[in-house]
């Protein structure tokens, strides 16, 4: 180093090497703070390029001149060193990220069961999968839990449900007589149908059974098969042509022990309860083949839909394939619950993915009411009740055409009938017989082979008068038939 007097240090002013090359000595470097070049003779008289060598000390070289640096050979493999080295750290900080989560969702857990069991109150989530449950394991799962409970469900397997409820299901097979008309000659043909039937009661004597009333009209005898093939023949207790339902019975008396065993009574469910998505199960004698399953979800709720009859009503949609045959059986949900009785009648084959089912809690009132009708057989011909008209069907086009009732147009009134003697007369409109509704006079003349003579009915009729229709309900005792 050298002072500020750039004076240079007292080893470099005794130094007397002369390795500068050029000509003349290097006695310059003893002239203390003197420039050492001074001194340098040959300096002044050099005539071409020169040259000086590094005289100066080691640490003053060294301090003002910078060494070049010196590079280091590439090496190659440097993107892939980068990567493995991102991958370690990715993996190091995954470790101890994953860690630390670890500990706070266990002193979380630890928190929240402290704080469930002193407050007292649990929230259970249940997911049932590949199962359904019944009514009594909900029941069950349920009683140990005082809070909200969540039950996610999905259906894959409903064997469970269907073992439970396929014994109050059965087949009902219809035979009855069509006659049709060919250039005016009349032509009598035995058909059979069938479909459907819940098993929704028993009395003292009976069992009974509800279905759709497209299913059991105009039979001429109805069959009933149970779960494990066994059969027995059902009458007529109770219609309702409006809401397509019926009650049919059958004897507890034709009824096999081994079968009473078998059945079961249906649990009705509450259809008002429904929502949109969840999972429907469909039992019914599909084609007559035997009962079979189909599910699907309810794809709708109350629909509107105007029947053939000229009726409207509101019905559940469901993709749960309802095909015929299974008219008249149950619609269930998970929990083996009727929540509606099919009706093929009313989807038809026009399309696929779309059957209807009549609501449950819309069907229950007229299902009890029917129920404690009395049970009809049908009457021998040669003893049955006479009413002494004859009559002509009002549909529902005639009635809209023309703003008549729909019904029976009384044509004609034979004399010393029962009609005549309960006051009957042309022009009136039979609504209603013994509290059954009559639309047709098909439906008239099969509601009278279940009545014999001296048998006192209820009838229902609209008189026309200035202002139009009046109902009135007469009394009359049915008698024999006018020779």
């Amino acid at each position: 180093m050298y002072d500020q007097n750039n004076n240079y240090p007292n080893d470099y002013r005794n130094h007397t090497d002369t390795q500068a090359t050029g000509e003349g000595s290097a006695q310059g470097y003893q002239n203390g703070g003197q420039n050492p070049y001074t001194g340098y003779t040959g300096y002044q008289n050099h005539t071409g390029s020169y040259q000086y060598g590094n005289t100066y000390p080691n640490d003053y070289t060294q301090m003002n001149q910078k060494k070049p640096r010196e590079k280091k050979p590439r090496r190659g493999g440097g993107y892939f060193r980068k990567a493995v080295l991102a991958v370690s750290l990715g993996l190091f900080f995954g470790l101890f990220a994953g860690l630390g989560l670890y500990i706070v969702e266990s002193v979380t857990g630890m928190d929240e069961a402290a704080e469930t069991s002193s407050t007292g109150t649990q929230t259970e989530a249940v997911t049932v999968e590949a199962e359904a449950l019944t009514t009594e394991e909900v029941q069950e799962e349920a009683s140990g839990v005082e809070s909200t409970e969540t039950v996610t469900t999905v259906v894959s397997d409903v064997s469970e449900v269907v073992a439970q409820v396929m014994p109050a299901i059965v087949a009902i097979n219809n035979h009855y007589t069509e006659t049709m008309s060919y250039f005016g000659q009349s032509v009598v043909n035995e058909e059979e149908s069938s479909g459907s039937g819940i098993i929704v009661g028993q009395n003292d004597t009976e069992l009974l059974i509800v279905t759709n009333y497209h299913v059991i009209e105009n039979a001429e005898q109805l069959t009933v098969q149970f779960v494990e093939d066994s059969e027995a023949e059902a009458s007529v207790k109770g219609t309702d042509a409006d809401m397509d339902l019926a009650v049919i019975s059958v004897p507890l008396e034709q009824i096999e022990s081994d079968t009473l065993e078998q059945i079961t009574v249906a649990t009705l469910g509450d259809s008002d309860a429904l929502v949109v998505g969840e999972p429907a199960i469909a039992i019914g004698n599909s084609l007559g083949y035997g009962q079979s399953v189909t599910v699907g979800v309810i794809s709708a709720l109350n629909r509107t839909i105007t029947l053939s009859t000229g009726s409207s009503g509101t019905f559940i949609q469901t993709d749960a394939a309802i095909n015929p045959g299974n008219s008249g059986g149950a619609l269930l949900n998970v929990k083996g619950e009727v929540i509606g009785i099919n009706s093929n009648k009313i989807g038809g084959t026009a399309v696929e993915g779309m059957g209807y089912a009549i609501p449950i809690s819309a069907a229950s009132p007229i299902i009890a009411e029917l129920m404690l009708k009395e049970t009809k057989s049908k009457v021998a011909e040669e003893e049955r009740g006479y009413l002494g008209i004859s009559g002509i069907s009002v549909t529902s086009d005639v009635s809209k055409a023309y703003g008549m009732p729909e019904g029976v147009y009384i044509a004609q009134v034979y004399e010393n009938t029962a009609a005549e003697a309960a006051g009957l007369q042309k022009g009136d409109i039979i609504t209603a017989f013994d509290g059954d509704e009559i639309t047709s006079m098909d439906e008239l003349q099969k509601e009278l082979e279940y009545y014999a003579q001296g048998e006192t009915v209820e009838i229902t009729v609209m008189t026309v008068g200035e202002g139009g229709y009046s109902e009135k309900t007469v009394e009359l005792t049915l008698g024999n038939k006018v020779q």
